[in-house]
C-alpha cells in the first residue's frame, strides 16, 4: 500500500468528488474553475463540475480508524484497480485531560459556594440516576470527536465504508504477562494491605534517603494537587522528614540533585493503565456510533500490546 497526499474535492452542489493531485488543484484555482471552499482539511469547490448520477465519476474510499487514548488516526484509503492507496491521513488529538481539569476545577468552585453560602445539607443517594452506557465527560468526548470527523469527511469524500481497530487491553496480562487461570482473581494486593505491600515492595526503607528503623508514611510520587491519584503504581513509601520536604513536588524537582536515585525510583514504578483503560471504555460506545453511520463497517485488533511499546502507532497504515 503506497501513501500520496491528495486534495480533497466537492462539486458545485457541495457533493463529494474524488481528491486530486495539489498539482491539479492549483491548475484549478489558478484558471478560476475553483475555490477553496475549506483551510482544514484542505478542500475545493470545483463551480463547473456535478457528480454524475450513474456514480461513475467516483470510485470506492474506505475511511480507517485507530482509536486512542490521546491520538486517534484517520485515513482514507482509496480501492483502486492497481491497489489500495492512502490518500489522506491525519492525527486527531484529543482533550479529555483538558477537559478532566475543568470538570474538577469546576467542582471545587461549586462546593466551595455551597459550603459558604447554604445551611447543612443532608446527604443525599441514587438522586441523580444515568443513562445506561453512560461515560464521563472526558472519556465521552474522544468518542464524539471521531464521530464529528466520521461525518465531516463523509461531506469531503466519497466515503462508502468504514474500518475500526476494536482494540481490547488485557490490562492485568500487559502488568504480568505471566497471568493466568485464577491469578486474574488475585489483584496485585492478594494477602496484602496497601502499607504493607508498599514495606515489602521497597525493603522497608525510605526510597528518597535509605533510611531504616524509623516511622514510615505513604508518600504520592505524583502530588494528588497535580493529578496524581492512589494507584499502587503512584506510591511509595518515605519518612516523614522526606514526606515533608518533598510536599506537591514532583518526583523530578525533588531529586534534582540526585537524577540516579529518580531514574531508580521511576524504574520501580510500574506506568499507569489509564490510556488503556480509556480505549476500554470507549470502543464499542464508539462501534455502535459508527454502526448508525449505515456505511459498511469492518473491525480488526491490533493484536498483543506490549506494556511499553517501542514504536507507538498512531494511524492505521494497513488494513484490519
Amino acid at each position: 500500500m503506497k501513501t500520496v497526499n491528495r486534495v480533497l474535492v466537492i462539486d458545485k452542489h457541495g457533493k463529494p468528488l474524488m481528491p486530486c493531485h495539489p498539482a491539479r488543484a492549483r491548475q484549478l484555482l489558478r484558471k478560476g474553475r475553483a475555490v477553496i471552499y475549506r483551510r482544514y482539511p484542505f478542500t475545493i469547490l470545483i463551480k463547473d463540475r456535478e457528480v454524475r448520477n450513474d456514480g461513475k465519476d467516483v470510485q470506492p474510499v474506505r475511511l480507517k480508524i485507530d482509536p486512542g487514548s490521546k491520538v486517534t488516526g484517520l485515513s482514507l484509503v482509496g480501492e483502486f484497480q492497481r491497489g489500495k492507496t492512502v490518500i489522506w491521513a491525519a492525527e486527531l488529538h484529543h482533550r479529555g485531560q483538558q477537559i478532566r481539569n475543568a470538570l474538577a476545577e469546576r467542582r471545587v468552585l461549586r462546593r466551595s459556594r455551597r459550603y459558604r453560602k447554604t445551611r447543612y445539607r443532608a446527604p443525599r443517594f441514587l438522586n441523580r440516576r444515568r443513562p445506561e452506557g453512560w461515560l464521563p465527560p472526558s472519556i465521552m468526548s474522544r468518542v464524539c470527536n471521531v464521530r464529528t470527523w466520521v461525518y465531516r469527511l463523509q461531506k469531503f469524500a466519497p466515503v462508502t465504508s468504514l474500518s475500526m481497530e476494536l482494540a481490547k487491553f488485557d490490562t492485568q496480562k500487559l502488568m504480568n504477562p505471566e497471568i493466568q487461570g485464577i491469578e486474574y482473581q488475585q489483584g496485585t494486593l492478594f494477602g496484602y494491605e496497601v502499607r504493607e505491600y508498599l514495606l515489602e515492595k521497597f525493603g522497608r526503607r525510605c526510597v528518597y534517603c535509605d533510611r531504616e528503623n524509623v516511622p514510615l508514611e505513604i508518600d504520592h510520587v505524583i502530588p494528588r494537587s497535580k493529578g496524581g491519584g492512589d494507584r499502587v503504581s503512584n506510591l511509595v513509601i518515605a519518612c516523614h522528614d522526606c514526606n515533608q520536604e518533598k510536599g506537591n513536588r514532583s518526583l523530578e524537582e525533588f531529586l534534582a540533585h540526585e537524577p540516579d536515585r529518580a531514574k531508580r525510583i521511576k524504574a520501580e514504578l510500574e506506568t499507569p493503565l489509564k490510556d488503556a483503560a480509556a480505549v476500554n471504555a470507549t470502543r464499542w460506545t464508539l462501534f455502535h456510533l459508527l454502526k448508525e453511520t449505515g456505511l459498511e463497517l469492518e473491525v480488526g485488533t491490533g493484536g498483543r500490546t506490549k506494556r511499553n511499546p517501542l514504536k507507538p502507532r498512531n494511524w492505521i497504515g494497513q488494513p484490519p
